[in-house]
């Protein structure tokens, strides 16, 4: 997993509110066993018609917001189904950070374990940074995960609230594979005293 410190980037609007995980990553993807690919398909249905057009007014068809890697959406985002495959599908397309009022818990889980940070601000704040996006071409953000804060060097300013495991796992790069790795030293030694032990020995040697 990729640590977060800092990220200035290209902010695309969102404005929707309840967008669930059946919208972010269709059921009929779900199939798939690689973790990676899923970008392809974020907001399949919203992205295109039935007969396969693009959706000339969805954000992600908008050439304005090509490349963006922050996200501004209503609240409760992520909702739905607890599919993890929904934070694979926006750490995929590029995502890295999305801003919301708020988010679904499961889904608020999965995406810090897979590198993405949600900001929660403040429904008047987020409406704020929407019409930027919207109205101001090429607008970026600037989101410090070390000090918490969001700005856009335009006099928009704003803070938010992570809680400190979930803050330190993003900011080395660690998911749960990860966390464990660390302590591979002490797990080693733990597998080997027991290997060591001498009922285990007797064990074996009854076995035999």
């Amino acid at each position: 997993m990729q640590p977060f410190k800092t990220l200035t980037a290209l902010a695309a609007p969102l404005d929707r509110t309840n967008v669930d995980t059946d919208q972010i990553i269709p059921k009929q993807f779900l199939k798939r066993i690689e973790r990676t690919g899923y970008g392809d398909f974020l907001f399949f249905d919203w992205r295109q018609t039935p007969d396969g057009e693009p959706v000339a007014d969805f954000v992600l068809n908008d050439p304005r917001y090509r490349g963006a890697q922050i996200l501004i959406a209503g609240k409760n985002f992520g909702c739905g189904s607890s599919r993890e495959h929904a934070a694979w599908a926006l750490s995929d397309y590029g995502f890295r950070v999305v801003i919301a009022p708020t988010f679904a818990d499961i889904f608020f889980s999965n995406a810090g374990k897979n590198g993405i940070v949600l900001v929660r601000l403040p429904e008047s704040e987020v409406e704020t940074l929407l019409q930027n996006a919207q109205k101001i071409p090429n607008y970026r953000l600037t989101v410090s995960l070390e000090e918490q804060s969001v700005t856009d060097g335009r006099g928009f300013k704003a803070s938010f609230e992570i809680d400190p495991f979930r803050k330190f796992c993003l900011l080395e790069g660690l998911d749960d594979i990860g966390l464990t790795l660390r302590h591979a030293a002490e797990l080693d030694a733990f597998e080997k005293r027991h290997e060591e032990a001498g009922w285990l020995k007797a064990k074996a040697a009854t076995s035999s």
